[in-house]
């Protein structure tokens, strides 16, 4: 993998929590504006958004976890066996464009 390709996966990835972390910014927003009076059904509402914002922090901080593990484990890996990565690479590249391709 080249470094500009690395970079690129970088910058991805670093968009996709920046985004995820805009949401849930706006969600708890949300929830603070609509703290008044609200009917019954509404603070049921509100109570369920809260606990799913809460259980999605957490999934979300145990899958940025693994995805950045996993970044690291994968780079080593290939700078270590830089010519068999690249085999690999091709070798996926090439059974894709074959399934591809078929008819």
């Amino acid at each position: 993998m080249s470094d500009a390709n690395a970079t690129e996966q970088d910058v991805t990835m670093g968009k996709l929590v920046q985004d995820f972390k805009v949401v849930m910014h706006d969600a708890e927003s949300l929830l603070k504006a609509s703290a008044g009076d609200l009917g019954e059904k509404a603070k049921d509402a509100r109570a369920r958004l809260a606990a799913s914002l809460e259980s999605a922090k957490g999934s979300f901080q145990k899958v940025e976890e693994k995805a950045i593990a996993g970044a690291k484990a994968t780079d080593k890996v290939i700078r270590e066996h830089p010519y068999q990565s690249i085999g690999i690479a091709f070798g996926v590249g090439l059974l894709i464009g074959v399934l591809v391709t078929r008819k």
